[in-house]
């Protein structure tokens, strides 16, 4: 291949394809608009106080029972991993002027989930050190792909206004599919039903918003309760033991609110109605709060567009788009919603990672 192949994100899915071609002496350049690799995985750390942990306000965990992508390669990167706290009680909460509900929920009521020692960043990192570190270009965002004669041309702006063109043997498309519907031109056009494919699936992700209160010790555990939690009444509908594996204390939760009303209510108003609810279900000590994190991904440019707002009724559908007509081996997409089995899944950008990469392997052969 004259050319490289241009891989535009460095999420999950863009690192992994980088890497498999790596590995069989294909030549890559990742392009990333933000200026961090990890696309929708983001682990963090308390400001100032690295000593607590890092927290993912991205995906959190993987099933390997199910799961055997994922699995396979935290093996193979030698990964330390641990299980997700399960032990003890759940809490209920179904009305604001009752007492939250207590369950003990059946012994293997649940599919074993897994965590990543440092977070799912420690899985992003170690990909990103398989490849050179040459390979990604941060802040540089893709705007325009070009077919020119049967050269392939991609042109991006950089942070510093500058305007680059990469020409590419091949183009792996590694962002979310309405993303790339939105926010690249293609010259020629994409076939239209191809297009409406793009636009027609959610980004995963793309309404959440997730909000991890940071303590001393997960002290709920002294009280039997496991962490887990639903809710009918409170602005978290979903929470669960966010805890390192040793150390400091941590609980997540998943926004009930839309996105159109986290947007209006304003941040600081909401995350006090946070602590009030986690009050409410594991008692006074959820008060002492060391810090909290928060992640919109609604109101993440890089991440969602206008469509994404609107809450989800159903489980989307996802898999490859439609052949690209002109396009045809020219582009190829990955990222977990073009993953059928797995889409929504640190497994379904894996898989998804290795079948653009196959293809394109297989073009060289």
């Amino acid at each position: 291949m004259k050319n490289p192949i241009v891989i535009v994100g460095a999420g999950l899915s863009g690192l992994r394809a980088a890497s498999l071609l790596t590995a069989q002496g294909i030549e890559c350049k990742v392009l990333e608009a933000r200026d961090r690799i990890g696309g929708r995985v983001l682990s963090t750390s308390v400001p100032n106080k690295p000593e607590l942990g890092k927290f993912d306000l991205g995906p959190t965990w993987f099933w390997p029972q199910y799961e055997s992508t994922i699995t396979r390669l935290v093996k193979e990167l030698d990964l330390k991993t641990f299980d997700q706290y399960n032990k003890g009680a759940m809490l209920s909460e179904r009305s604001p002027n009752a007492v939250p509900e207590r369950y003990i929920l059946p012994e293997n009521a649940d599919a074993r989930s897994i965590r990543l020692v440092g977070g799912v960043q420690s899985l992003i990192d170690a990909v990103a050190k398989t490849i050179p570190s040459e390979t990604v270009e941060l802040d540089t965002r893709v705007t325009a792909i070009r077919l020119d004669n049967n050269s392939l041309i991609v042109e991006a702006n950089t942070a510093d206004g500058k305007r680059k063109n990469f020409s590419a043997s091949a183009i792996i498309l590694a962002l979310p599919p309405r993303i790339v519907a939105h926010q690249i031109e293609f010259s020629p056009s994409l076939p239209p039903n191809l297009n409406a494919d793009l636009l027609s699936k959610p980004t995963w992700m793309g309404g959440q918003a997730k909000v991890i209160a940071v303590y001393d010790r997960p002290f709920w555990r002294e009280a039997g309760l496991s962490g887990f939690a639903t809710s009918w009444v409170g602005p978290l509908q979903e929470i669960h033991d966010a805890s390192p594996h040793t150390g400091a204390g941590a609980l997540f939760g998943f926004f009930g609110l839309p996105a159109r009303m986290r947007r209006t209510m304003g941040k600081d108003e909401f995350l006090k109605l946070v602590i009030d609810q986690l009050v409410m279900l594991f008692g006074p000590s959820a008060q002492q709060v060391r810090a909290i994190l928060y992640k919109d991904w609604a109101q993440d440019t890089e991440t969602t567009v206008e469509e994404d707002l609107d809450p989800l009724r159903d489980f989307p559908i996802y898999g490859q788009p439609p052949n690209a007509g002109i396009w045809e081996k020219k582009i190829y997409f990955a990222g977990t919603e073009t993953n059928s089995q797995f889409g929504g899944h640190l497994e379904g950008a894996l898989q998804s990672a290795e079948q653009a990469a196959a293809e394109i392997i297989q073009l060289k052969n």
